[in-house]
């Protein structure tokens, strides 16, 4: 279990068994944290739920109010309801007065047609309705609330399964390949939770007023809560996955696929790859404007932190050669290298005899 705490050491040797016990350790401790991290969400299900339907509910709400939509109608015939008894309350209060024209019996005939309205009135709900996701068979109530439950669980548990991860592998990497490894490999779940929150906060919403409310009028909007819960986790899990833009470019700098000088010189088509990216999530477009922004300002961060991982001078080992422009070599290219030092032809190997094997 000690080994499940801690990183075991590059100078440590271990043997098969020793390596496949660390893992089966650490496997123990990330179901082991999954679960009680699942008990925990299973037991909270009606916040969690509450969480994702908010906003489907939010949407569902701002119909209503403009009476769009089977709650929208339903809220509209409320108020209407509510209208009519209340005018034919104060109606029947006007006519019980005395000097109101009707006779004493007929003041008193209607005092029991004022109580039962008041009694029906009072049945009615005062608040609109408010549009969940539908269940269509018996046990889905059953199986979303332990989908939701699961989607939460990882979440909670999601920094403990990487540390694991992490301790597992790290170990067959060098002290300075683990000195460029774990500072990348950190920022991954913070990096993923941030997607995550500017996916539930920006992107989720503006998707879900989109496609609700295209071509609305020609459908009565049933919102299936499987179909729904899906649609939510993929689009979190993309914007998650697409915030480790950082941790790609400045992994691919490191080992030497691009340069900062690079990735300054094609900003261009940067900003073309995140409107392509931010064009197939769903939304209109001022969301494609809300998803392209941050995504073009994590690829300029990648190029302020690359040019600080990045050695001295790095950027001059790129294109044809080290030599720096001037007089005689105005573009920089370097000059060829001797001819001794020229790889040789296939036809000059071909021709090559070995003076040992011909011996």
């Amino acid at each position: 279990m000690a080994r499940a705490l801690r990183t075991v050491g590059h100078e440590d040797r271990l043997s098969l068994v020793d390596h496949l016990d660390e893992l089966r350790t650490r496997l123990m401790v990330s179901v082991a944290v999954l679960a009680v991290a699942f008990g925990f969400c299973l037991w909270q299900n009606h916040e969690l739920l509450n969480i994702i339907n908010e906003p489907l509910t939010s949407q569902k709400h701002k119909q209503a109010e403009k009476g769009e939509g089977t709650v929208g109608e339903a809220t509209t015939a409320q108020r209407g309801v509510l209208a009519v008894a209340r005018n034919a309350s104060e109606a029947l209060a006007v006519l019980e007065r005395p000097g109101s024209g009707l006779s004493a019996r007929a003041r008193r005939g209607l005092a029991p047609l004022s109580s039962q309205l008041r009694r029906d009135v009072a049945k009615i709900p005062h608040t609109s309705p408010e549009e969940r996701p539908a269940t269509l068979t018996i046990g889905e109530p059953l199986t979303n609330t332990i989908t939701v439950s699961l989607y939460g669980a990882l979440i909670l548990a999601l920094p403990v399964i990487l540390y694991e991860l992490y301790g597992f592998v790290l170990p067959a990497l060098k002290p300075n390949e683990r000195r460029a490894a774990v500072p990348l490999l950190m920022a991954v779940p913070f990096l993923f939770a941030t997607g995550v929150a500017f996916g539930y906060f920006v992107v989720l919403p503006a998707a879900v007023r989109f496609l609700i409310n295209f071509n609305s009028n020609e459908f009565n909007e049933l919102i299936q809560a499987s179909t729904f819960y899906r649609f939510a986790a993929t689009t979190l899990l993309a914007m998650g996955t697409v915030f480790q833009i950082p941790v790609v470019i400045l992994g691919a700098t490191r080992v030497g696929l691009v340069t900062p000088r690079q990735l300054r010189k094609n900003r261009r088509y940067a900003i073309v790859a995140c409107a392509a990216v931010a064009a197939f999530l769903p939304g209109d477009a001022v969301t494609l404007v809300l998803e392209t922004v941050p995504l073009y300002v994590l690829y300029e961060a990648s190029i302020l932190l690359a040019t600080f991982i990045t050695p001295a001078g790095a950027d001059a080992h790129e294109g044809f050669g080290d030599a720096a422009p001037g007089a005689d070599n105005p573009e920089g290219y370097a000059a060829p290298a001797p001819d001794h030092q020229t790889q040789p032809t296939v036809q000059q190997i071909i021709d090559h005899v070995d003076t040992e094997l011909s011996d």
